[in-house]
C-alpha cells in the first residue's frame, strides 16, 4: 500500500497540474478580454480530469488572487466590467447567429457548396456593433475555386449596399483535404468551435478528418447537431453540370493560380486589411485560407508567452 505522504505529493502533484492547465485555459481567452465560465474552462482544458480535482483547483487559484470569479465567469483580470463586457457581445453574438443562418441557407446555394458553417469570434459567442460574419466553406472535391469564385462575384455586390460584412468567407477547404494541416492549440479550438449551419454529413466527415482536434481538446464535443441536410436545389444541379467536365477542371486550376497571383501581389506590396494586417492568402488546389504565418503563429508565441509567466507566478505563489 502506498504510504500517507505518497498519496498526499501525487494528490498535490495532480492539482498543480490541473491548476497549471486552468491557468493555460484562461491565458488563450484572455488574449481577447474573454473570460469563461466554469463549463466552458473544463472543455478548453488540454486534458482530462476529474471534477473534484478541477473545482479544487479552481477554488484554490482564485483564492490565491491568481483567477478571479465575477457572476459566472472567471478571468486572469481583476475587472468586473469584464463580465459586463461580455454579457453584452453574448447578447450581440445571438442576434448575429440568427442572421448567420439565414446568410448560410442562402450561401449552400451555391454551386459546389457542400457545408457552410460560422467561424471566427462568432462561433465562440463573441461580438460586438462592428464584428463581421465569418463562414467556414467546404466544398465539391477539386471545384474549391469554381465555387470560391462564384461566391465572391456575389460579394461584390453586398458592397454596394454595404452588407459585405456579412458575407466574410474567409476560409475554404474541399472534400478531398478535410483535414487541416496545421495543428495547434489555435487550430485546435477554431475547429472545434465552429458552428454548422448546412450540410450535416460533410461536415460529419469533417469532423472525422480533424479527430487530432481531441489530442488537445479532450473534453470538446462536437456540434453536428445544428447542421441541416444538403439539399439540392434544380439550378444549381445545372449549373454544375455544366462545368462536371475537363473544361470545369481547367477552369478552376485557371481560377486558382488568377487568384493566388492577385494575392501574392498585395502580399508583395504589403496592403492592409480593415484591421491594419498585412493581407495575405494561403491558396492551393484544396484550400483557400488567411496564411498562417501572418497571424496564426505570431499568437501561438504570445500565448506562450503568457502562460509561461502565469505559471511561473503560480509556483511562486504554491512555494510561499
Amino acid at each position: 500500500m502506498k504510504s500517507i505522504a505518497t498519496l498526499i505529493e501525487q494528490n498535490n502533484k495532480r492539482l498543480l497540474n490541473t491548476r497549471n492547465n486552468i491557468l493555460a485555459t484562461l491565458a488563450y481567452f484572455d488574449m481577447w478580454d474573454y473570460p469563461l465560465t466554469y463549463g466552458e474552462i473544463f472543455l478548453f482544458l488540454e486534458n482530462k480530469y476529474g471534477q473534484h480535482d478541477f473545482t479544487e483547483a479552481l477554488d484554490q487559484l482564485v483564492a490565491d488572487k491568481l483567477v478571479f470569479h465575477f457572476d459566472r465567469f472567471y478571468s486572469l483580470k481583476n475587472d468586473y466590467m469584464i463580465a459586463i463586457k461580455r454579457n453584452k457581445m453574448n447578447k450581440k453574438a445571438a442576434e448575429l447567429v440568427n442572421k448567420a443562418k439565414e446568410i448560410g441557407a442562402f450561401l449552400i446555394k451555391f454551386p459546389y457548396v457542400r457545408g457552410v458553417g460560422i467561424s471566427g469570434s462568432l462561433s465562440k459567442n463573441c461580438a460586438d456593433e462592428n464584428s463581421d460574419i465569418d463562414f467556414f466553406i467546404i466544398t465539391e472535391r477539386n471545384r474549391l475555386w469554381l465555387a470560391r469564385t462564384f461566391m465572391h462575384m456575389f460579394k461584390k455586390l453586398t458592397f454596394l449596399v454595404g452588407k459585405q460584412h456579412n458575407y466574410c468567407m474567409n476560409y475554404y477547404i474541399d472534400e478531398a483535404r478535410l483535414q487541416i494541416v496545421e495543428k495547434n492549440i489555435y487550430t485546435a479550438i477554431e475547429v472545434a468551435t465552429i458552428i454548422p449551419l448546412e450540410g450535416d454529413i460533410t461536415f460529419e466527415n469533417f469532423y472525422k478528418a480533424n479527430s487530432w482536434m481531441h489530442d488537445f481538446l479532450p473534453n470538446k464535443c462536437m456540434r453536428l447537431a445544428t447542421a441541416k441536410p444538403l439539399k439540392k436545389t434544380w439550378y444549381k444541379v445545372f449549373a454544375e453540370k455544366l462545368f462536371d467536365n475537363p473544361f470545369g477542371s481547367w477552369l478552376d486550376n485557371l481560377l486558382m493560380e488568377i487568384t493566388a497571383g492577385r494575392w501574392n501581389k498585395k502580399t508583395e506590396m504589403k496592403k492592409l486589411n480593415m484591421r491594419g494586417a498585412v493581407m495575405s492568402m494561403a491558396a492551393s488546389k484544396h484550400f483557400a485560407k488567411p496564411a498562417p504565418e501572418n497571424f496564426q503563429v505570431r499568437l501561438i508565441e504570445r500565448y506562450r508567452t503568457k502562460v509561461c509567466m502565469l505559471l511561473q507566478q503560480s509556483e511562486e505563489r504554491v512555494a510561499q
